[in-house]
């Protein structure tokens, strides 16, 4: 997992030196989809994940990306982090069951002040029910 975190970081590394900060969270998004393509990277782009409550459907978590089936990436292009950025990676974290996230703000200086690793140690709610 960590290669797979170090090339998404690299990519979004190279989308942050040529774009750099300022502008849409949506042009960062396309850019760094192409990095990963060039890279030999799968991913989907916000992939549908039910969210269940007490076994009823509320709707659909729609995380940025997937990324080789398992790592989530949830980007922003805003003034630094709020709690809730990372509550939402959290959540989706949760939602999809998975393990590892990236939480990378473009809208930084530096595109290490942007970045979160973020691992996921709650039980899951997809199923609505503790794992």
């Amino acid at each position: 997992m960590n290669l797979l975190t170090e090339e998404v970081i690299g990519g979004a590394i190279e989308v942050h030196r040529i774009l750099g900060p300022g502008l849409l969270e949506s042009f960062y998004e396309e850019a760094l989809c192409l990095e990963l393509k060039e890279r030999g990277l799968s991913f989907v782009r916000q992939p549908p994940h039910a969210i269940l409550y007490k076994g009823t459907l509320l709707g659909e978590a729609r995380p940025d990306l997937l990324v080789e089936g398992r790592l989530l990436v949830e980007l922003k292009a805003s003034t630094g982090y709020s709690p809730v950025h990372m509550a939402q990676l959290l959540s989706y974290l949760r939602a999809t069951r998975l393990t590892v996230g990236l939480l990378i703000n473009f809208n930084v200086r530096m595109l290490r002040e942007g970045l979160r690793r973020v691992v996921n140690s709650a039980p899951s709610f997809a199923t609505g029910e503790a794992d």
